[in-house]
C-alpha cells in the first residue's frame, strides 16, 4: 500500500497549482522584474534562459527552442541588491541591472522534473538541495494559444515548446505526506527532540545589532526557506525578520534596512504598515548619510504610514519596537507573550515549539501558517534551534524503507 501510494507520479501535486509566471534572463532588467511582482502580485517569478538552435530532423532543419528555468527572484532579492553600499547612492541606475544580477549562483535550487516521475525522486532531489521542481502541466491546445496571448510587463505565463509549467515546493510534499501520515506511524507521535529534527544551524541577530549587518543573513535565509531571529542579550527570542513578510514590501525597506536596527525594522515591515515615528528617523538618517537617491526613492513610492493618534501611539510606545527615542525605551525589558503555538511581536507571528512537540503537531503548524520552519523554545523562551521542513523530509525518506515491508 504504501510502495502504491508514494509512487504516485509528482504531476499529481500539480494539480489546481496556476502556470508559472516567467522573466527572460536576456532582456529583463532589474526594474522589469520589480514591476512585473507589483503587477502581477506574485511573491516569486522564475527566471529562464532560452536558446535558438539549429537541428537537423529528416533532412529538414529545423529551429529549435531549448528553455530552463535557471531562478526565481522575489522582493528580497531587490532589496538586498539594492542594500549594497555601492548602490545606495543611486538605486535608480542600480535598477537598470540585467536580472541576473541578483540570481542565486547556487546550482540545482530548481531543478526541471518530468510529469511521470515518482514522489520519492522529488523527496531525493530536494533531500540534494532543491528548492523548486519544475514540471510541464499538461494543458489543450486551445489553452496554450490563450496562454501566448497573456502578457504582463515582461511577465508571461511560462509556455516554452508547447508547454506551461508550474513548480512544487517543499510544503507541497510535506502536504501530501500529511495526507499519508498512518502510513509511517509511530513515526509522527515522537518529539522533534528524540527524532534529531531540531538543528542549531540557524542565522540571529541581536535586537539593536543594525539591520544591514543581516543582509547577508537574509540572502541565506532566503535561499535555505527559513528566516533570521532576533534575539535579546540572553538569547530569549524577541522575533523574526522573514523572507516571506519582506517578500511582500516593496523597495523602500531598503531605505529601512539601511537605517534601522533590527528590532526597528521588524517594526516597519509590520503588516499594518509603518508607523510615523518610524518613518520620521528613516527619512532624518538617510539625510545625515547623505543618501539622496534612497530618500528620492522612498518619496516616490510614497510608503503608507500609520497614522499618529493615541491608540497607535500607544500601541507604538509599549511595544518591544519602540527603541527611537529614549522616552520610549522599556530599561531594556521585551514584551513576550503568547503560547508555544505562537508569539506575537506587534502584529508579525513567529512561529514557535517546544523541543518535546511531536513531528506531525510541528507539520500541521508550519503547514497552517505557511512557513517552511518553526522555532524551537525552552520554557524560559530562549532560543532552542529550528526544525525545518527538509529535516522533516530526511526522517520520512529513511523511514520509508520500514513502511514498506
Amino acid at each position: 500500500m504504501a510502495v502504491t501510494l508514494l509512487s504516485h507520479e509528482v504531476s499529481d501535486l500539480c494539480l489546481g497549482k496556476p502556470a508559472l509566471r516567467s522573466l527572460s534572463i536576456s532582456s529583463t532588467t532589474i526594474a522589469d522584474a520589480l514591476n512585473a511582482l507589483k503587477i502581477t502580485g506574485e511573491n516569486y517569478l522564475s527566471v529562464w534562459s532560452c536558446d535558438h538552435n539549429l537541428h537537423h530532423i529528416n533532412n529538414q532543419t529545423q529551429n529549435i527552442e531549448d528553455c530552463r528555468c535557471i531562478g526565481k527572484i522575489c522582493m528580497v532579492d531587490i532589496v538586498c541588491f539594492l542594500s549594497k553600499e555601492e548602490n545606495l547612492l543611486n538605486p535608480s541606475s542600480a535598477l537598470q541591472s540585467p536580472v541576473s544580477s541578483i540570481i542565486s549562483k547556487v546550482s540545482g535550487t530548481i531543478r526541471h522534473v518530468e510529469p511521470h516521475s515518482s514522489l520519492l525522486d522529488a523527496i531525493d532531489l530536494i533531500l540534494e538541495g532543491a528548492q523548486n521542481l519544475v514540471i510541464p502541466i499538461k494543458s489543450s491546445i486551445h489553452q496554450r494559444k490563450k496562454l501566448v496571448q497573456k502578457q504582463c510587463l515582461g511577465s508571461t505565463t511560462t509556455l516554452h515548446n508547447g508547454h506551461e509549467f508550474c513548480w512544487i515546493t517543499q510544503e507541497d510534499v510535506i502536504r501530501y505526506l500529511l495526507n499519508l501520515i498512518g502510513l509511517f506511524s509511530p513515526i509522527p507521535a515522537y518529539s522533534i527532540e528524540s527524532l534529531g529534527l531540531i538543528s542549531t544551524d540557524l542565522h540571529a541577530v541581536r535586537y539593536h545589532d543594525r539591520a544591514s549587518s543581516a543582509i547577508g543573513s537574509i540572502l541565506d535565509a532566503l535561499a535555505k526557506q527559513t528566516s533570521v531571529a532576533v534575539v535579546d542579550e540572553d538569547g530569549i527570542l524577541i522575533g523574526e525578520i522573514s523572507p516571506f513578510t519582506l517578500a511582500c514590501c516593496d523597495e523602500t525597506v531598503t531605505a529601512a534596512v539601511t537605517t534601522l536596527s533590527a528590532g526597528d525594522l521588524m517594526a516597519f515591515i509590520d503588516c499594518g504598515g509603518p508607523p510615523e515615528d518610524i518613518m520620521r528617523v528613516v527619512k532624518a538618517r538617510l539625510i545625515e548619510k547623505k543618501l539622496e537617491g534612497m530618500l528620492d526613492l522612498l518619496e516616490e513610492v510614497q510608503v503608507p504610514m500609520t497614522t499618529s493618534g493615541s491608540s497607535s501611539d500607544e500601541e507604538f510606545a509599549s511595544s518591544p519596537t519602540a527603541t527611537l527615542s529614549s522616552s520610549n525605551s522599556r530599561s531594556g525589558k521585551y514584551s513576550r507573550f503568547g503560547s508555544y503555538s505562537t508569539r506575537m511581536v506587534r502584529r508579525a507571528e513567529a512561529i514557535v515549539c517546544h523541543p518535546r512537540s511531536s513531528l506531525v503537531a510541528v507539520m500541521v503548524q508550519a503547514l497552517a501558517h505557511r512557513v517552511n520552519y518553526v522555532w524551537v523554545l525552552e520554557d524560559d523562551y530562549s532560543l532552542v534551534g529550528i526544525v525545518t521542513f527538509s529535516d522533516m523530509l530526511k526522517v520520512f525518506r529513511e523511514h520509508l524503507p520500514s513502511i514498506e515491508k
